[in-house]
């Protein structure tokens, strides 16, 4: 199971941590992902990390958002900094059991319920 914390009201330049805690089995080794996506539209890839911490980003977030997973504690953060418009999703943690990054939604089975980043002045 994943929970998606910390989404909520930014303004634009501001900054807001997503969490996505696991439970029910551990995914110290399962790459990790964040979508996101708005109404009438396709779920969109924002960035992935793998086991070891390798990750990859989307070319509309590099740069402004930073992933980063604690093994430990069974929980992957997504830092977002430098917040527009267009970041306003619902924001999706994802867990695939593979040591490669894929873009596709499909490919990761398991998924957290969502939570609300809304960038508004």
């Amino acid at each position: 199971q994943l929970v998606e914390s910390g989404g909520g009201l930014a303004q634009p330049g501001g900054s807001l941590r997503l969490s996505c805690a696991a439970s029910g089995r551990t995914f110290n080794y399962y790459t990790m992902g964040w979508f996101r996506q708005t109404p009438g539209k396709e779920r969109e890839f924002v960035v992935a990390i793998t086991w070891s911490g390798i990750a990859y980003y989307a070319d509309s977030v590099k740069g402004r958002f930073a992933i980063s997973r604690d093994n430990a504690k069974n929980t992957v953060y997504l830092q977002m900094n430098s917040l527009k418009f267009e970041d306003t999703a619902v924001y999706y943690c994802a867990a695939r059991d593979s040591t490669s990054i894929v873009a596709g939604p499909n490919a990761y089975p398991h998924w957290g319920q969502g939570t609300q980043v809304t960038v508004s002045s």
